[in-house]
């Protein structure tokens, strides 16, 4: 399997660090999430039910009306591969590589699309996948564009499938309204900012056709009873949502800010991270990682995404660690 962040055990076992003495900041995810509170002791021996209100309070949220509960978005960007016939695969690059790993894996023909020049590329595709804002970029692209991009695969029957697992910071500008367009598809997680990575909630959004084939897919009970119950929780939590957007996205232009001062200018990112291309990424995720902060490094290119601190104790070890590397 692909490599992803978040591998905790690992590093405190190759750097000998104890766990608890780690910053982790290689996820992505908000740490300080949505409160889960106590659950239900009967939520464990019962199956779960569809008519439980998960799905009114995810269509409220996303302002779509056909929505599919999943195990996490990655169980629809796994699934939905097989539900074409193996055609041209166009994939943002550099970009979340789960994508371009389940369409090759479906036996789809996959080609690296250039953020640069997206829009001169899509003409031989049959599906294109974007994520948006991207990980670990950060790129966006207009809404207006995507759209247009969209009608241009859909015409000829293709599909643009857009994962928006950060985009919550940002709702305005989620596609997540235009899912009744044939050919649309959409990803949401629960995962990033609110913090939920653990309860594996995701939805995809697109036409009711589409969601009947992938629901037969992926087969009954794809969320647990727990999780299905936080998740329509914290969709209808819209003060807390309001309050943590404010937050991330602060903590965001921070975090920006704190790797400039330190001569590390980030290339890209959105409110829960930020990108760093460097020639030494290597050795800079290294120093850190002796220091106990786990960050997320890419090969291709040769880079480093770095999550949000979570407590004020963690942006001063932060900042001391770059200080540390600037000199």
């Amino acid at each position: 399997m692909l490599e992803h962040g978040g591998r905790l055990l690992r590093a405190a076992q190759q750097y000998g660090i104890p766990v608890a003495d780690w910053l982790d900041l290689s996820t992505g995810i908000n740490p300080q999430g949505w409160p889960v509170p106590e659950l239900p002791a009967a939520l464990w021996s019962r199956l779960p039910e569809e008519a439980d209100g998960l799905i009114p309070a995810a269509r409220d949220y996303y302002g779509a009306a056909h929505v599919l509960p999943v195990a996490g978005s990655q169980a629809a960007i796994q699934a939905l591969p097989h539900l074409r016939p193996r055609g041209r695969v166009g994939v943002l690059s550099p970009a979340y590589a789960e994508h371009a790993h389940a369409w090759r894996q479906a036996g789809h023909n996959v080609v690296p699309l250039n953020p640069d020049t997206l829009g001169r590329e899509l003409g031989p595709f049959d599906v294109a996948v974007l994520i948006q804002p991207n990980n670990p970029t950060g790129t966006r692209f207009a809404k207006e564009v995507v759209l247009d991009w969209h009608a241009a695969l859909a015409a000829r029957g293709g599909w643009l499938v857009v994962d928006e697992a950060f985009i919550d910071a940002t709702p305005e500008h989620s596609l997540a309204p235009f899912c009744q367009r044939p050919g649309l598809i959409v990803l949401r997680s629960l995962g990033k900012f609110f913090g939920l990575a653990g309860a594996r909630v995701g939805f995809a959004l697109a036409q009711p056709d589409l969601l009947q084939r992938l629901a037969e897919r992926l087969g009954p009970w794809a969320l647990a009873g727990p999780s299905r119950l936080v998740a329509e929780q914290a969709l209808r939590d819209t003060a807390w949502q309001a309050s943590a957007r404010m937050q991330v996205q602060a903590a965001g232009q921070r975090l920006s800010e704190l790797l400039r001062r330190h001569g590390l200018a980030p290339d890209g990112g959105c409110a829960l991270f930020q990108w760093l291309r460097h020639e030494s990424a290597a050795e800079l995720h290294k120093h850190l990682a002796r220091r106990g902060i786990l960050t997320r490094l890419f090969d291709e290119p040769a880079s480093i995404r770095f999550g949000l601190p979570g407590s004020e104790a963690g942006w001063t070890r932060l900042a001391a660690a770059l200080a540390e590397w600037q000199r």
